[in-house]
């Protein structure tokens, strides 16, 4: 094994971060509401993670009215799922150590 196997996502290890990805990967989306409060964080902080989400490619947002009121809607990409599973790999991986 390699360094490189060993090295965690670095937009996977925020706990917030891996909260979102991990409840995204059990439903197909949720509203920005719906995830704070599954993980209860601040609406600031909750924006924060999923900009950084975003920037990486793991995540889509898409933002829409229903009736007069805003609706954030949350999706997790291929690319955050393969991530998400390769993150999880390698702690696998590192408690075994190394087999």
């Amino acid at each position: 094994m390699t360094e490189a196997d060993y090295r965690f996502d670095a937009e996977l290890l925020a706990e917030a971060r891996l909260g979102i990805v991990a409840a995204l990967l059990a439903r197909p989306e949720a509203t920005f509401s719906e995830l704070k409060d599954l993980l209860g964080l601040t609406q600031g902080n909750l924006g924060a993670h999923l900009q950084r989400l975003e920037a990486a490619g793991y995540v889509t947002i898409t933002k829409a009215f229903v009736g007069r009121r805003p609706r954030t809607t949350v999706q997790l990409t291929a690319a955050g799922r393969d991530a998400f599973r390769r993150h999880v790999d390698r702690l696998q991986r590192f408690l075994e150590g190394g087999a």
